[in-house]
């Protein structure tokens, strides 16, 4: 069987999060492996053309990616206790950084969520997961929200 000592856990602190992370921290347990938290704060990049200043643009990611750091030591204090867990919060576009982790990382399997957009939403937003996956130097589980109760 394939080790899975690493696991890079791609979450975003929506509603899905817990339950990615919960997926994550069964591997990390029947594995014992360390669990790799990340969370990419968006890029501002596009912007850059606009009347807005770099400076309000660089302060406002700085203000962003401190706040995750805050809210990521949270997360990983909640949903991996008892297992050897590193959180870690970068800027810039999320599938990007998701492999570049990956590799820097050496991980053996990523866990991640979908939002399952589909029509127009898709064509504007993308997939981050389904961009990972076509990419990614290792296998990755795609983990769906919880139907939401009608």
């Amino acid at each position: 069987m394939p080790t899975m000592k690493t696991i890079l856990c791609a979450v975003d602190f929506s509603e899905g999060s817990p339950r990615v992370a919960e997926y994550a921290a069964a591997l990390a347990t029947a594995a014992k492996g360390t669990v790799v938290c990340l969370y990419v704060a968006p890029s501002l990049a596009e912007y850059v053309g606009f009347s807005v200043p770099q400076a309000s643009l660089d302060s406002f990611v700085d203000d962003v990616v401190s706040s995750a750091e805050q809210t990521m030591a949270e997360f990983t204090a909640t949903h991996f206790k008892g297992l050897s867990v590193r959180g870690l919060v970068l800027s810039g576009y999320p599938a990007e950084e998701i492999l570049r982790a990956a590799e820097k990382h050496h991980a053996d399997i990523i866990v991640m969520g979908t939002h399952g957009r589909t029509g127009i939403d898709r064509i504007i937003f993308g997939s981050v997961a389904e961009k990972v996956v076509t990419a990614a130097p290792c296998p990755v589980l795609t983990v769906k929200p919880r139907p939401t109760e009608p």
